[in-house]
């Protein structure tokens, strides 16, 4: 994803950012997070002693699987020089389901196309449509594009192509707007429990297990989330993490002491 926008910045990207930040896009439903396409990676350390752990290729990929330690890590662990990614083959064909919705349907239809056996990858909904992806051949495309229509019922329309995907993947709804900006991540089932009542505007990745709100400063969206998953502050003032329970934390620490001892990176 690209969040300069949303953020109200214009640094460069790079790499290394998109793995310490652990940022996925609308795929994480089909091929994983960002830290599962890893394969191997070089980082400098608290100590000043570079590492290095994994392969370019799947099958020289030995050892720990350090990559999952430091993507999401937001550089805590070590500074990350060097990384080989997992590639993905671009698709031929992309068409995705589009159907205006109400917030309740809407979120149950993605659950359901993610539920059925056609390799779903991208469940969204966003100013009242929800928006369901397939990719692949062109004729397994067409295929199960029409599949997945029968099999939800209602009337959606088909787009060919990836028009309605950036915007979701960079959240450009809320770039330039006031309010506070969270990232909530939930089980799907949870989704519309969490903003029905909200104060703010949402919308929703990963079939519903990622929600972005726009809210204001006086909203406790952490009060809403708690026990259900949990929220990042992305913009705007307070604590950017969710606290973490005190056997994670210990846990957190005691991983920080051992690759940046004088604390560094903290």
């Amino acid at each position: 994803p690209d969040l300069r926008g949303l953020l109200g910045r214009n640094g460069v990207s790079t790499l290394g950012g998109v793995a310490a930040a652990g940022a996925s896009g609308p795929r994480r439903v089909q091929v994983g997070a960002c830290r599962d396409q890893v394969l191997g990676l070089r980082f400098v350390n608290g100590a000043g002693v570079i590492v290095k752990a994994g392969g370019r290729v799947v099958k020289n990929v030995t050892g720990l699987d350090i990559g999952k330690l430091l993507g999401g890590s937001h550089g805590r662990v070590g500074v990350i020089t060097e990384l080989a990614f997992r590639g993905q083959a671009v698709p031929e064909a992309v068409a995705t389901l589009v159907g205006e919705r109400p917030l309740a349907e809407g979120l149950a239809a993605l659950r359901a196309g993610l539920g059925a056996p056609m390799v779903v990858s991208g469940a969204a909904y966003a100013g009242g449509r929800a928006m369901i992806r397939v990719e692949g051949m062109v004729g397994s495309v067409a295929y199960r594009a029409g599949a997945l229509r029968a099999r939800l019922g209602g009337d959606w329309d088909v787009v060919d192509g990836e028009a309605p995907w950036p915007a979701v993947r960079d959240v450009t709804a809320f770039a330039g707007r006031a309010g506070q900006v969270w990232r909530v991540s939930v089980r799907p089932g949870d989704a519309l429990a969490v903003v029905q009542g909200l104060a703010g505007e949402a919308g929703f990745d990963w079939g519903g297990g990622l929600i972005w709100l726009l809210a204001d400063s006086a909203v406790d969206v952490r009060a809403r989330v708690a026990g259900r998953g949990h929220a990042t502050l992305m913009r705007g003032d307070g604590v950017v993490f969710e606290p973490e329970a005190p056997a994670v934390a210990a846990l957190t620490a005691g991983i920080r002491a051992k690759f940046d001892p004088k604390g560094i990176f903290h």
